[in-house]
């Protein structure tokens, strides 16, 4: 092997190079000290005595010679050592590995300096260009710092809730049903022997997908492309508003008990026993599985996966044979990131857990994995009965039941979540991941009273799994809506932890870095000519709205993404995430025709275009979009003299009939409608001026 070879080399120069100085070194020595009866040899040895007179110690020549004999002799036992392969450096440095602090794979002089804080942790981290702008990264996924120390019952929590983020966002602006977003690569398995305790975690932005292969059945959620992030929050991120509704949210921290973001990483972690992943058989083929294994944890994917199949076609019977050619196959899927090799990967781990014999440990390991990348690939239902099973072999294990609770979740099957979860807490009562999840079911049922300790007594837990963005997003909105005034000191803490842009804007799929503020000009967005054609046209577009009112009233359809405290408010669609709907064009065709030219409006599929009605008596709680990756544009078509207004963040305006005011959605805003007849405008989403064209082909539609 190389290093090898550079060994040998290195100790053959060595070894030549010492000869060379100790030969000329050493002869006048060698000479002096064989004329002994010369005048020089015997003051020598008389400096060499005692003051006595009688001899004592080593004359400086035989020290000398003793010296060089022990230094080559030190030389070409390094040279032994290396040449005869008495030890594998390889592996040696694959295990310092672990205390990478620096991002660069190795363990070496920076490595040592983080360690010993002399140096600051790299904050670099191989990601892809998710969002374009991106990258959590989850990918993209924001991919965690080096091999981390992690209690492993806690991990599957966060590998799970890491899952969790936008499957298919419907175009409801509120976060009321349970979203996946970035199924990438969690918390990898795949250490076997240290796993637990010491476990290499997968770059969650190198995840396996192909986007040419969408995965979809009938029965399946659509799957979001991977490169989508719950939220990337930027410090440069958003504008300062002054939060004069805000009270006392300098005290944040002394009424709030949640544990910080640095206690947290500074609680010791519990080191749980490895995994017992060899039964009787594998145990008389260790030598074999390690060789295979250390393969695999070198990086050499290929070879490995040649290894383990080799295992596996001499002993097929082998679990742990079965168990790593599963974990290559994962690897490869991320490598090439192939949904192919990713189904032929869960299919092994399935096969893993089911030979006879198979550890439990094995066995669950492999289940989860399994089920992490189901859901990945957005096979929901699979990944289901996945869970199921884990729970039916480990009914005792509340952190599989937390698990099948969130199964049910992307599933959409609220009511059988619920009954999870509370199975969960009649046990373990003050389990954090549970609470919240419960909280946020009850919210979404409408019981916001209900939902409010749950969701705040889950959060403070700090358990793994709890802070989540969602989870501070509608704990602060049940409290609004109960007239709670903690709610912002919930979305303060929020902001604090990096999942709100600021205390207004909150929502949760965004694109980093993009400008923030709530008001826009027409000239800001750079939509000036789509301004002019609403306004100059304003009254066809009016009229259009009007006759679809009075011919078909049941082409308004009411809200229901559960925003309005009260009233009667009905909106009519044209677009829905960048796609027309023809029937609705039908009874709107000249504004429709209108529209067609300008894509930034037609093209956003994290948008819409519509008209609104609201009847008198109708307020719409405080509430946020779901991105900042739009503008939405309201043109005043039917306006009331007095008594409807909007606020967006802390500033409250009114429309005007055939004028047009634009706003950032993902800040928070609020409606009224207190006047004795009806409103009506034309809602129109645009995207955000600075993303690029690139980004606007690849977000997933909102």
């Amino acid at each position: 092997m190389a290093p090898r070879k550079n060994a040998k080399g290195g100790g053959g120069h060595s070894s030549s190079s010492s000869s060379g100085s100790g030969s000329g070194s050493g002869s006048p020595s060698t000479g002096s000290s064989g004329s002994s009866s010369s005048p020089g040899a015997r003051r020598e040895a008389k400096h060499g005595g005692h003051k006595n007179g009688r001899r004592g110690g080593i004359s400086g020549g035989s020290f000398f010679t003793w010296f060089m004999v022990i230094a080559l002799l030190g030389v070409w036992t390094s040279v032994a050592i290396v040449w005869f392969d008495l030890v594998d450096y390889e592996e040696v440095l694959g295990k310092l590995g672990v205390y990478d602090a620096d991002g660069d794979g190795d363990f070496d002089v920076d490595d040592a300096k983080v360690l010993l804080g002399l140096k600051e942790r790299s904050t670099s981290e191989k990601t892809f260009p998710p969002e374009e702008a991106k990258p959590p990264a989850e990918l993209e996924e924001q991919a965690p710092e080096g091999a981390e120390v992690q209690n492993a019952e806690d991990e599957v929590k966060e590998q799970i809730q890491s899952l969790l983020q936008e499957s298919v966002h419907t175009e409801y602006e509120t976060e009321d049903s349970y979203h996946m977003e970035e199924m990438a690569s969690q918390d990898h398995p795949n250490d076997v022997e240290e796993m637990m305790h010491e476990q290499e975690r997968s770059d969650p932005s190198e995840t396996a997908r192909d986007i040419d292969e969408p995965q979809q059945g009938a029965e399946e959620a659509t799957h979001q492309d991977y490169a989508e992030p719950v939220y990337e929050h930027s410090e440069n991120e958003g504008i300062e508003i002054s939060d004069n509704t805000i009270e006392d949210s300098s005290i944040i921290s002394e009424e709030i008990n949640v544990p910080s973001v640095e206690e947290q990483q500074d609680t010791p972690p519990v080191k749980k026993k490895k995994p017992k992943l060899l039964n009787k058989f594998d145990k008389t083929i260790k030598a074999e599985l390690d060789a295979a294994e250390r393969l695999r944890k070198r990086g050499k994917i290929e070879e490995a996966m040649n290894a383990f199949e080799e295992l596996v076609r001499k002993y097929p019977q082998s679990p742990r044979a079965r168990y790593g050619k599963a974990q290559c196959e994962d690897d490869l899927a991320e490598k090439r990131r192939s949904n192919e090799v990713l189904r032929r990967a869960i299919e092994t781990y399935q096969e893993a857990a089911s030979l006879p014999d198979a550890p439990t440990d094995l066995v669950k390991l492999s289940l989860k994995r399994r089920s992490e990348r189901q859901q990945f690939l957005g096979h929901m239902r699979g990944s289901l009965l996945t869970l199921q099973r884990l729970v039916q072999l480990f009914p005792g294990d509340t952190t599989l039941k937390n698990d099948l609770g969130v199964g049910y979740l992307l599933m959409g099957d609220n009511d059988s979540a619920k009954k999870v979860y509370e199975e969960v807490l009649n046990v373990t009562p003050n389990d954090g991941f549970a609470k919240v999840h419960y909280g946020f079911i009850l919210k979404a049922q409408n019981k916001i009273a209900e939902s409010i300790p749950y969701l705040k007594e889950g959060i403070e837990s700090g358990d793994p799994g709890t802070d989540d963005g969602r989870f501070y997003f509608h704990l602060g909105d049940a409290m609004q809506r109960v007239g709670n005034k903690e709610a912002y000191k919930w979305y303060e803490l929020g902001h604090q932890r990096g999942h709100f842009a600021s205390v207004w804007q909150r929502s949760l799929y965004n694109v980093n870095g993009l400008k923030a503020q709530p008001w826009w000009t027409p000239r800001e967005t750079g939509y000036t000519e789509l301004v002019k054609s609403l306004e100059r046209n304003w009254k066809l577009i009016r009229d259009e709205g009007l006759m679809v009112m009075d011919k078909a009233k049941g082409l308004f359809l009411p809200e229901d993404e559960n925003l309005r405290e009260k009233g009667d408010w009905s909106q009519f669609t044209l677009w829905q995430q960048g796609r027309k709907n023809e029937n609705a064009c039908k009874g709107a065709p000249k504004t429709c025709a209108l529209l067609e030219k300008f894509s930034e409006t037609t093209g956003c599929r994290r948008g819409q275009i519509k008209y609104s009605i609201m009847h008198p008596g109708t307020h719409v709680w405080p509430h946020t979009g779901p991105t900042n990756c739009r503008l939405r544009m309201h043109l005043g078509l039917v306006i009331p003299k007095e008594g409807c207004k909007i606020r967006c963040a802390n500033e409250t305006r009114a429309w005007e009939e055939g004028k047009v005011l634009i706003f950032d959605d993902s800040f928070e805003h609020e409606v009224w409608q207190d006047a004795s007849s009806f409103r009506l405008i034309f809602i129109v989403d645009v995207w955000h001026p600075e993303l690029t064209p690139q980004q606007r082909r690849s977000l997933p539609a909102i």
